[in-house]
């Protein structure tokens, strides 16, 4: 897994792609904070090499909680900025510090 993270100057926000290494699964997508947990907002699409990714324009200056669903599995991102205990999840959630 991975987060890449472009800074765009002339707006408030920030550019991030996911990849997401899951050769054997059919679905995947980001869902966090950022779009209200919304799997639909959150699909990536999977590219011939079998990884799934997405480009997603983000506000800054804020934190967010996310995961991916991986072929309806909940995963978190091993490169996340940190971890937080999310109550509601009942498990920790990757977090991005934009």
């Amino acid at each position: 897994m991975a987060i890449k993270k472009q800074i765009i100057k002339t707006k408030p926000v920030v550019k991030v792609t996911f990849t997401v290494d899951a050769k054997q699964a059919n679905t995947a997508a980001v869902v966090g904070d950022f779009n209200n947990w919304n799997v639909k907002d959150g699909e990536l699409s999977k590219l011939k090499n079998g990884t799934f990714k997405g480009v997603f324009d983000i506000n800054k200056e804020a934190s967010y909680e996310f995961r991916y669903l991986i072929d309806g599995t909940f995963v978190n991102d091993d490169q996340a900025d940190s971890y937080r205990w999310n109550e509601f999840a009942g498990a920790e959630n990757s977090v991005l510090e934009l």
